[in-house]
């Protein structure tokens, strides 16, 4: 089934910090890694790691984002976004 990349740019958008959009490609490593930074650069937010961690993911997304719109993101199987 062919992954829309609409939804993986509203999903990167939105949920993007908790890996959303990566679980919706398949990238389930990915989008485990991207929701753990950010689960944990919210618990460590008041040491002022966190903030490190959430600026490093939030970038990370950003740039994801960008590639989404750009069509040089494709899903698990290497298929193009439609």
């Amino acid at each position: 089934m062919k992954k829309s990349k609409v939804v993986a740019a509203l999903l990167c958008f939105f949920l993007g910090m908790f890996g959303g959009h990566r679980f919706y490609l398949g990238y389930t490593t990915i989008g485990i890694v991207q929701l753990a930074l950010t689960i944990v650069g919210f618990i460590t937010l008041i040491l002022g790691v966190g903030l490190l961690m959430l600026i490093g993911v939030s970038i990370w997304v950003f740039i994801e984002f960008i590639l989404i719109l750009t069509g040089n993101i494709k899903d698990v199987k290497g298929n193009k976004l439609s």
